[in-house]
């Protein structure tokens, strides 16, 4: 699947709404990859389930928090660099890279580097959302090291990360990134396209490129593009969804500390949803609550969509007085697992209340 510009406009809608607010703001990377179509480069998605065993994937992305991009906008070479100082220390050539989340700018630097590198990506990450910490990967869950792994600034200074296992990696990568300005470009996780099939969640890439679609003509038809949204996942790994909450938000408090963007968004009911919201906030939306109950909570999707024109929004761009309609989906099913929930559960960020289906709380 060659990818066009229509295509990255869908993505980048896609992939907010996957990210539950955090990988940064799409549109940054969409232009990024644009820039690249402009200069004649091509975006070569392709299925995992066409790559052979020893193909040689090599994920890239972003790490840090996603408020920094709002004024440290990266090059694109960035990722590129880390890849390649990667490729020299294990001795090998990618065949291809891969997202490590379908969120954000990270469904889209893998495309920037495949363009400029002529890499296919492969359409499949290892978090299936995304997720603040690099050890939340399916890839680690199911038995893929971490490390060795590259982070790169915009300078062209880089570190090579070699760690004991993906925790520890996470803790000393995140020191690095603080020091680069608060965000970074990695390479990590390298693998065999064997590991690809076993342990990443599949085809959510070209998920992605079909929600932007569904709620763009949707829109164009004047159908209701939330109910269109809901019709489209029970036919994909992400089998079901509603609607949550609607409301003004009536509080937001943020702050970067330790290179994440930590925080809480307070909405006030509208129309027939009463009382009030709050929703936690480590760069993604953890978990809602109602009055002090749990309407969703983390591995679960918590998307926060303008009520009007069903954008999603990232955390970075909340703000007070915007009239919001908050969805929650559930994960595949390879995200729920106990070796999963052990890696990215509630307990992971810290959370007291346990991992809930959002098919089992109330509505």
């Amino acid at each position: 699947m060659k990818l066009d510009s229509q295509d990255l406009a869908d993505l980048a809608v896609g992939a907010a709404f996957l990210g539950t607010g955090g990988g940064g703001d799409p549109y940054i990377g969409r232009q990024m990859v644009q820039i690249c179509l402009d200069k004649g480069l091509e975006v070569d998605l392709v299925d995992p389930d066409t790559l052979k065993d020893d193909d040689f994937v090599i994920p890239t992305a972003m790490m840090g928090a996603p408020t920094v991009l709002v004024e440290k906008v990266p090059s694109g070479e960035e990722a590129v660099h880390s890849l390649k100082r990667l490729e020299r220390r294990l001795g090998r050539t990618a065949t291809h890279t891969m997202p490590i989340e379908v969120g954000g700018i990270n469904s889209t630097i893998p495309l920037v580097v495949g363009a400029r590198l002529g890499l296919p990506v492969v359409d499949a990450d290892g978090m299936g959302r995304a997720f603040p910490h690099l050890e939340m990967e399916t890839f680690g869950v199911y038995g893929v090291p971490g490390c060795p792994m590259v982070v790169s600034n915009e300078w062209g200074d880089s570190a090579l990360i070699e760690a004991t296992d993906n925790r520890v990696m996470e803790w000393l990568s995140r020191g690095v990134a603080i020091r680069m300005g608060g965000a970074a470009y990695i390479a990590e996780y390298a693998m065999s396209g064997a590991d690809v099939k076993r342990t990443a969640v599949p085809r959510t890439m070209s998920l992605a490129i079909r929600i932007g679609r569904m709620l763009r003509e949707a829109k164009a038809s004047h159908r209701n593009p939330f109910d269109a949204l809901l019709g489209l996942l029970p036919d994909t790994l992400y089998h079901y969804g509603r609607i949550i909450f609607a409301g003004k938000i009536a509080d937001m408090r943020r702050e970067t500390r330790n290179g994440f963007s930590l925080g809480t968004a307070r909405i006030d009911g509208l129309g027939r949803w009463k009382g009030v919201m709050e929703i936690e906030i480590q760069n993604e939306n953890l978990i809602a609550r109602v009055g002090g109950e749990v309407r969703a909570i983390v591995p679960d999707l918590i998307c926060i969509m303008d009520s009007e024109t069903a954008e999603p929004i990232t955390t970075e761009n909340l703000r007070y007085g915007q009239r919001v309609t908050v969805m929650a989906v559930s994960v595949p099913e390879i995200m729920r697992t106990p070796e999963a929930l052990a890696v990215f559960g509630p307990s992971c960020f810290g959370l007291k209340e346990p991992y809930v289906k959002i098919e089992e709380l109330p509505a």
